[in-house]
C-alpha cells in the first residue's frame, strides 16, 4: 500500500484513465469531478469522494488536476490555495499554456507548497494501461519525491527542467502529431486516387521510413471509418495555435505551421469544432469524391502492451542524477 494520499480532479477522457491506473495499483485515491456519475463509478472501484477541491487539498498530500482548459485549472487551484502548505504538492496534468502554469505554480509555492506540471503524450489508449509517456517540469527534489507516482501513471518519464518546460515540449509534440496526421491524410487519399489498394498502402507506410506513431494509430481508425481517437478539432486548433505563438515569440519564421492552422480553421468551419480530429481527411474525401476506408481495421485503439513499471528517461549527453541509470525502474514507496 502506498502511504501518500493522492487527490485527482477531472475524470474525463484522459483523467479517468490516469486515475484508474493509480487505483489499480492500490494508491489511496480521492476523486472529484463536476459529473457525479463519473465520481460514483470511481467510488464503486474503491476511490473516496470529497466535498470539493478545497477539502480535497486539505485531506491529500498531492492533488492532480486533469481538466479541459487553463481557466478550469485556475479556478480549482485558487479554490485549493487556502489549504496549501509545505507538505502539499499540486500536479497539473492538463495540456496548458506555459505562462498560466507558471502563474498558478507561483501561487502554490508562495504558500510553501510544491508544484509540478506533468502533461502526458502517446494516446488515450495508453493512458488506460499506465503505458503513456509523461513530461515533468519542476525542481529535481519534487521530481524525485513524485517519481513513484509518475512511474505508476506512465511508462516513460522525462524530467524536462523547471516548471513551464513540460508545457512547451507537450505543445511541440502535439504540433508534430498534427503534421503527421495531415500528411497521412494526403498520402492515403493520393494512393486511393492513384489506384493503389489501401490495406497495402497502410502496410507500406508502416514498414517504411514514412511511418510514425500517428500513422500506426490514427490511420487505423481513419481506415475503419470510425475516426474515433477521443480528440477533437478545437483541441488541435488550440495546440497548434500555442505552438505558433511560441515560435512567433521566439522569432522563428515558420512556413508549415501557419498552413496547418488554415487547414484546421477550414475543417472547423465545415464540420464544427467538436468534430473528431482525424475527420480532417473529409476535406480531401469531399474534394475527390473518394471514401478512404478499408476492411480489417479497429473502430478504436486498445493498448495491447502489458502494463510495466515506469522509469525515468535520461536525455543522451546528460549525466544521470546520482544513483540513477537509464532504465532502472522507479522504486515503489512504502
Amino acid at each position: 500500500m502506498h502511504h501518500m494520499k493522492i487527490g485527482f480532479i477531472g475524470l474525463g477522457n484522459v483523467g479517468g484513465k490516469l486515475a484508474g491506473s493509480l487505483l489499480r495499483n492500490e494508491f489511496d485515491v480521492t476523486v472529484h469531478d463536476l459529473d457525479p456519475r463519473l465520481v460514483a463509478a470511481f467510488v464503486a472501484k474503491g476511490a473516496k469522494s470529497t466535498g470539493g477541491p478545497r477539502q480535497l487539498m486539505r485531506d491529500c498530500d498531492a492533488v492532480i488536476t486533469c481538466l479541459p482548459s487553463p481557466a478550469a485549472s485556475a479556478a480549482v487551484v485558487e479554490e485549493m490555495l487556502p489549504e496549501v502548505d509545505h507538505t502539499k504538492i499540486w500536479m497539473e496534468m492538463s495540456t496548458t499554456d506555459q505562462a498560466e502554469v507558471q502563474r498558478l505554480a507561483a501561487l502554490v509555492q508562495e504558500r510553501g507548497g510544491a508544484a509540478m506540471e506533468c502533461p502526458v503524450s502517446g494516446g488515450c489508449h495508453r493512458a488506460d494501461t499506465g503505458n503513456i509517456s509523461i513530461f515533468a517540469g519542476c525542481d529535481r527534489a519534487t521530481f524525485e519525491r513524485m517519481l513513484p507516482t509518475l512511474a505508476t501513471l506512465g511508462r516513460r518519464v522525462l524530467h524536462t527542467g523547471d516548471i513551464g518546460t513540460a508545457s512547451v515540449l507537450k505543445v511541440m509534440t502535439n504540433y508534430l502529431a498534427t503534421a503527421n496526421l495531415l500528411t497521412c491524410c494526403e498520402a492515403l487519399v493520393t494512393m486511393k486516387a492513384a489506384g493503389i489498394d489501401l490495406n497495402t498502402t497502410y502496410e507500406a507506410m508502416k514498414i517504411s521510413s514514412g511511418t510514425s506513431f500517428v500513422h500506426e494509430t490514427e490511420s487505423q481508425v481513419i481506415l475503419n471509418g470510425s475516426r474515433d481517437i477521443s480528440f477533437t478539432m478545437d483541441l488541435v486548433k488550440k495546440d497548434i495555435g500555442l505552438f505558433q505563438k511560441i515560435a512567433s515569440e521566439a522569432g522563428v519564421p515558420l512556413e508549415i505551421s501557419p498552413l496547418m492552422i488554415e487547414i484546421f480553421n477550414d475543417g472547423i468551419a465545415r464540420f464544427g469544432e467538436r468534430e473528431l480530429s482525424p475527420n480532417i481527411i473529409r476535406r480531401l474525401e469531399e474534394a475527390t469524391g473518394l471514401s478512404i476506408t478499408a476492411p480489417g481495421f479497429p473502430p478504436e485503439l486498445v493498448d495491447d502492451e502489458p502494463e510495466e513499471r515506469g522509469y525515468e528517461v535520461i536525455p543522451t549527453g546528460l549525466s544521470a542524477p546520482a544513483g540513477l541509470t537509464e532504465s532502472r525502474p522507479a522504486l515503489a514507496e512504502g
